[in-house]
């Protein structure tokens, strides 16, 4: 009988589970789409999607695993019929791949922290450019780094859940949120910030639109990280007396509000030097490269400093969510084939370790790496975002909603404390209705549909 730990307190619950969802699209994503999309205006929207799909998708998934106590496929085809259990081999398989390309941009994440260091980001902006070009091209850096941050992974989930996950959890998220708040108080201070905050928090509701709300509700979708099986596992090691629907708001209103922290470390250290952020990779790892340094340029040791702390930050950020992916397919190794925690971890580590080499080679040394024309990266990021996670967030409301038994699903709701019927009857109309309606939008926003 495989020995399963569990969550010590409800504080390491919220971090943990936040830190899952807190990752590097919390930091390029979410504050450029503020920006762009009516600034307060698009947070307002935003909270409304949460509430909408992000929080009932949330304890959909808490109480899958919770009921079970199990991994991913086991917990699905207990709660439901075993046919169900291929929700969870989806969510396992989803959660792999996605570590193995996620790897890939957290490798290079450390290795502009180490080239912080040592003071090597110094330079005009062809020289951030040519050196972003350099590194990531490079046959053999690239993935060494990938490599080491899937084994730091590694060291952390093989511990378990309390001396592991648990304890990484309660260092690295308040370290995380420290760092952040720091960042904010040095960009906030800049000459000229006032306009970076404006563009970020005034509200421009004549940018408010349908495509707006569907864009809001993608970024609620992706960022809680629902359909990865991540959340269900997490729940299969919280304790009974847990609060489901507290947690999940406790958990969204967090990754919210780093999101919009990141905005406001990003926005007016942007506009303190006339530059427009953009989003993805070249804000990492172009674009902010020079504007630290051009912020801080009276200041060159303040501007070093400032550039450590924002790539530890990254670092951080990167690796709450790895360890939460990792896990999902450790729990279903150790439990489905009765291996040693040590082996089942070994297993997921090599498999990754293995699709973020060939991925790291597919946008750098090898680019005929590619499958259906795009980079083996790319393809995995196309695949798992387009196809994968709507899917078995779809099927997870589906089956809740409409196929389990309905006094089951509410004992288990109820059980914690979310005793209130009204709750529950609000819970349960939004899984079977607005949840998979806000999927098939969000499904066919992202094909160009709608």
């Amino acid at each position: 009988m495989i020995e399963r730990g569990n969550f010590g307190s409800k504080l390491a619950i919220v971090l943990a589970t936040a830190g899952s969802a807190v990752g590097l699209g919390n930091v390029w994503r979410f504050p450029f789409m503020t920006g762009q999309n009516g600034g307060a205006a698009f947070i307002l929207v935003y909270f409304a999607c949460v509430l909408l799909l992000g929080i009932p998708g949330m304890v959909s998934e808490f109480i899958v695993g919770r009921y079970a106590q199990a991994n991913a496929a086991r917990s699905y085809g207990s709660m439901g019929h075993r046919g169900w259990r291929w929700i969870g081999y989806l969510g396992i398989l989803t959660s792999t791949i996605i570590l193995g390309f996620y790897a890939v941009v957290a490798g290079w994440c450390m290795q502009y922290l180490f080239a912080s260091l040592g003071g090597r980001l110094n330079g005009d902006a062809s020289y951030v450019i040519d050196y972003f070009t350099t590194f990531s091209s490079d046959p053999v850096k690239p993935c060494l780094w990938a490599v080491g941050f899937v084994l730091i992974t590694h060291a952390v989930v093989a511990q378990g859940i309390e001396k592991g996950i648990e304890r990484a959890s309660k260092l690295l998220m308040p370290l995380l949120l420290l760092l952040l708040v720091i960042l904010v108080v040095a960009s906030c201070m800049l000459p000229g910030a006032s306009k970076g905050i404006d563009f970020l928090l005034r509200p421009d509701f004549s940018k408010v639109s349908g495509s707006v709300f569907l864009e809001a509700l993608g970024q609620a979708f992706f960022s809680l990280s629902l359909g990865t099986a991540c959340l269900c596992t997490y729940a299969s090691y919280f304790k009974r007396d847990t609060n489901l629907l507290r947690s999940a708001t406790q958990i969204a209103l967090l990754d919210s509000a780093i999101a919009i922290l990141a905005g406001l470390m990003i926005f007016p250290a942007a506009f303190s030097v006339g530059v427009q952020p953009d989003s993805g990779p070249s804000l990492i790892f172009i674009t902010l490269p020079n504007v630290f340094q051009q912020a801080f340029i009276s200041m060159p040791a303040v501007g070093y400093f400032i550039s450590i702390l924002f790539y530890a930050l990254l670092v951080f950020a990167a690796l709450t969510s790895t360890i939460s992916m990792h896990e999902i397919g450790t729990a279903f190794f150790q439990e489905e084939l009765h291996w040693p925690r040590q082996r089942a971890t070994w297993i997921l580590t090599v498999v990754c370790a293995a699709i973020a080499v060939f991925c790291s080679l597919s946008v750098g040394a090898n680019t005929e790496i590619q499958v259906l024309g795009m980079s083996l990266m790319d393809f995995c990021d196309y695949l798992t975002a387009q196809y994968m996670l709507p899917t078995g967030a779809f099927l997870t409301s589906i089956m809740l909603g409409w196929f389990v038994d309905r006094k089951l699903v509410q004992e288990e709701f109820a059980a914690g404390g979310s005793s209130r019927e009204s709750f529950f009857h609000a819970w349960l109309f939004s899984v079977r209705f607005i949840v998979p309606l806000c999927l098939i939008l969000i499904f066919l926003h992202q094909f160009g549909v709608i």
